[in-house]
């Protein structure tokens, strides 16, 4: 096949695993994690690695920010053979008990974005692959890292959760920000509800796994908390989930 217009890569790679964090500088760093990484390719926010984990081929791809180029990367990566996706990004933590370094595994996202509107109706749930989650709990306990599963929100605008004050529809906004947190919303961030909803609708899997940089609910409260920049756990644990996957033969 001819390389696909966006993310600039053809089907020659023959991987059926895609890590997929969202800026392209990190793309490296998780390649490093592979045997024989090789860059692939690079175009747009695109940038593209593949390597091999226990003789599987794996790609890592990043995607940009938010919900529209998410979207756009993995139908482009699914039409090249991909079948299973694991985002590695991160997220500002909502509920208390979420602290600055902790993992996040969703279980579900609040699709507040509008990506998934051009796919599903509102009523759909963005929900990741059951099996592949899974996996990411289960690597996430063998390295006994700190972790929270459930429910994430999933937002468009950054400032608007960050300065919703200025917006004006910042009623609004403050009103749902509340109302999650009162629903035990673990966190923040941008892009796994496009992730959940284009892979269900392609039939394949997906999951992700998230670094909380911060908190700005605990720092409210009084807490005195260092922002936590670090990815690597995240990474260390989406490259074991997918060794449990291969090794249990749940890919597609």
């Amino acid at each position: 096949m001819e390389k696909l217009y966006h993310i600039g890569i053809d089907d020659s790679h023959k991987a059926k695993y895609a890590i997929l964090p969202g800026d392209p500088g990190r793309v490296e760093k998780i390649a490093e994690f592979l045997e024989e990484p090789k860059k692939i390719g690079q175009n747009r926010e695109y940038t593209t690695y593949v390597g091999k984990l226990d003789g599987e081929n794996i790609l890592v791809m990043s995607t940009g920010m938010g919900g529209p180029s998410t979207a756009i990367g993995v139908e482009e990566l699914f039409m090249t053979g991909v079948r299973n996706f694991i985002r590695i990004g991160t997220c500002g933590g909502m509920n208390e008990k979420v602290k600055p370094g902790d993992l996040i595994i969703p279980t579900g996202s609040i699709r507040l974005e509008g990506t998934s509107d051009e796919y599903v109706p509102k009523e759909f749930p963005a929900v990741p692959d059951f099996s592949l989650t899974t996996s990411l709990v289960e690597a996430t306990k063998s390295k006994s890292y700190s972790y929270h599963t459930g429910v994430v929100q999933c937002k468009d605008s950054f400032y608007g959760q960050h300065d919703p004050q200025r917006m004006p529809v910042g009623k609004e906004l403050m009103y749902k920000w509340d109302a999650y947190i009162k629903a035990n919303c673990l966190a923040s961030e941008m892009e796994s509800a496009a992730l959940f909803t284009v892979t269900q609708v392609l039939g394949a899997r997906s999951a992700c796994i998230l670094n909380t940089v911060w908190n700005q609910e605990r720092a409210k409260m009084g807490y005195k908390e260092e922002k936590n920049l670090d990815t690597s756990k995240a990474i260390e644990v989406a490259v074991e989930a997918i060794r449990l996957d291969i090794k249990n033969k749940r890919g597609v």
